[in-house]
């Protein structure tokens, strides 16, 4: 999915989506981006893939997706509003020279706008169900992307399912994730997110799941949107 992403608007000044109670959460947990070795290699690469494009991964936390992206080829711009995470990420990408060309920022989507700061995609997994107004935010990521420029999103299902595992089991169970870092409350069903997408004059051209295996203990792509899923659209042309 991420690597059908890329396909090559005007400026707008916006209010930030942030949740202040959202970032302490994620400042909390800011040491434990890189725990897995090799959590930067579970991201299928082909050196080259995206030679020459631009892409901001916004929310890019220790940076587990930016560092990929730019051994790609890409010319990757990280931003996150966490400073913790931003200098974690900065300290682990300077440990290789293929990714210590990629531009960290303790910023906002919002604050990009302001700056005129186009991309030819713009990324934001599990960044949507932690902000307080998901439409602006929408609006904000579309602004960074050029005509025609991709947007991926990737977000949980408000289902059941998603309470029981993403919740339940995630955090209180099986501790992946300190207690409390997701409210069942914000997330979007995928209905909601394309038509959020939409308005935002992104164009939703393909969806699709994440499933868990606990026999491999990896992640794949799957048809079932009922708790994980990705969205990938484009910027309506002007």
């Amino acid at each position: 999915m991420i690597a059908k992403l890329i396909i090559k608007n005007k400026p707008q000044t916006t209010t930030s989506s942030l949740k202040q109670h959202e970032l302490a959460k994620f400042a909390a947990i800011s040491d434990t981006w890189w725990d897995s070795e090799d959590i930067s290699v579970r991201i299928q690469t082909a050196l080259g893939l995206f030679e020459g494009l631009k892409i901001v991964d916004v929310g890019c936390g220790g940076g587990i997706l930016s560092e990929p992206l730019a051994r790609m080829g890409a010319a990757v711009t990280g931003v996150d509003a966490v400073e913790k995470n931003i200098n974690v990420a900065r300290l682990h990408a300077d440990l290789d020279p293929e990714t210590s060309t990629i531009e960290y920022c303790c910023t906002t989507a919002e604050k990009l706008v302001e700056e005129q700061r186009k991309f030819d995609a713009v990324i934001a997994l599990e960044v949507i169900e932690h902000v307080a107004a998901p439409a602006e935010f929408c609006k904000s990521l579309a602004a960074l992307a050029y005509p025609g420029g991709a947007t991926v999103l990737s977000t949980i299902n408000r289902s059941m399912k998603a309470y029981a595992t993403a919740i339940v089991a995630a955090e209180y169970l099986l501790h992946w994730l300190p207690k409390g870092t997701h409210q069942w409350s914000t997330f979007l069903t995928p209905e909601e997110l394309v038509l959020i997408l939409q308005r935002a004059s992104i164009n939703v051209k393909e969806m699709a799941g994440f499933v868990y295996s606990p026999l491999t203990g990896r992640w794949s792509l799957s048809d079932d949107i009922s708790v994980n899923f990705i969205a990938f659209g484009t910027k309506d042309g002007q």
